[in-house]
């Protein structure tokens, strides 16, 4: 080959390397912007995300509010119940020695406090 074939063919090749690295920078600046766009993506995800979490965390904690209320509720009327159980039993206790009906045989194996307690539970 000549020394024209020999620069001809060395001014190929540099173009081909030429042309190589700019698609390589090309390339690389595509794939930066796919990197961007995926962080972005994420990004926004991860957002929704806690949002999630957190409208999640809000509904538990109202829900948990609103279970104390309830059972405090509760628990007052088991208060207020267990203090009119109290008074019954003792009205009764004090009704008991004046009551025709708990003297007879057939009352007073029926109607006894006690009995009378063993079938409310």
């Amino acid at each position: 080959m000549s020394d024209s074939g020999l620069s001809c063919q060395s001014q190929q090749n540099n173009i081909k390397t030429s042309q190589l690295c700019e698609g390589w920078e090309v390339g690389k600046f595509f794939d930066e912007g796919r990197r961007m766009k995926r962080r972005e993506k994420n990004r926004v995800a991860a957002q929704k995300s806690r949002k999630r979490q957190t409208q999640r965390a809000d509904v538990l904690h109202e829900a948990c509010e609103l279970l104390e209320q309830r059972n405090r509720k509760l628990r007052r009327e088991v208060d207020s119940l267990s203090e009119e159980q109290h008074l019954l039993t003792e009205a009764l206790r004090a009704h008991e020695p004046f009551c025709p009906i708990m003297h007879c045989s057939f009352a007073s194996s029926t109607l006894q406090p006690e009995n009378m307690a063993a079938r409310s539970v």
